[in-house]
């Protein structure tokens, strides 16, 4: 499973090549973004993606024959919630206040604890600091900032495509023809990234929708500290 974190943080981290995350714009007026080299429309995406305060991402690649799924909103500075698949074991996720809450199946409670402990842990929330050991992976899914950060320099030769419409958005495509993706940015209003797609191995896609929409984030009452879970072995 840990392997398969991997790829779906790669898949997260391709998004952030492409700009980020996003939605369409509330405008209709046409931004010139089509008119632009394939470098700079990345970078407009980039920029537009950087300075929002919310955004809801969405989407699946299949690794190694094993579909991986996606489903988060996230908050900048502050974290994220929703759910993750992997391996067919269904994960909710929240992120927030410095510390990560999980609540996943008991395959995925015995996978990390051990078969005892998942029968204690089943329905439950478990509570793990920031970035700890392997729960680093979902923290690198929840942080919105370093996803936007993190990989712009890594992409290979980028052609501009063609206007296209994403979900009834006007958008102009970016081509990284070394890596097979694919990034659509909407070509009206913001430059916001609306989706990226991915031929080849880890193939899949990512949406990114409802932008700077209000998020409420909560961490879950009476969660058990993964410290003091581990403590008791």
């Amino acid at each position: 499973m840990r392997r398969h974190l991997q790829a779906l943080t790669s898949l997260a981290l391709l998004a952030a090549l492409a700009g980020g995350c996003g939605s369409s714009s509330s405008s209709s007026s046409d931004n010139g973004i089509a008119s632009k080299s394939p470098e700079e429309i990345v970078s407009a995406a980039k920029t537009a993606a950087k300075g929002a305060a919310t955004v809801h991402m969405a989407g699946a690649i299949v690794k190694e024959a094993k579909p991986i799924s996606i489903d988060l909103d996230l908050v900048a500075g502050k974290g994220a919630s929703g759910s993750l698949t992997l391996e067919g074991s269904p994960i909710e996720i929240v992120a927030v206040e410095h510390a990560l809450y999980i609540k996943g199946s008991t395959a995925f409670y015995t996978h990390i604890a051990g078969p005892a402990a998942a029968q204690l842990l089943q329905g439950k929330w478990i509570k793990a600091p920031e970035g700890a050991g392997n729960f680093s992976s979902f923290a690198q899914l929840t942080e919105l900032g370093k996803l936007l950060d993190s990989t712009l320099a890594s992409h290979g030769t980028l052609a501009k495509g063609s206007s296209v419409t994403v979900e009834g958005e006007p958008a102009v495509t970016v081509n990284d023809t070394t890596k097979g993706a694919t990034l659509f940015v909407a070509s009206t209003g913001t430059p916001f990234p609306l989706e990226i797609t991915k031929s080849g191995s880890g193939s899949g896609k990512i949406t990114f929708t409802r932008w700077n929409q209000p998020v409420t984030l909560t961490a879950p009452a009476n969660a058990i500290n993964i410290n003091q879970l581990q403590s008791g072995h």
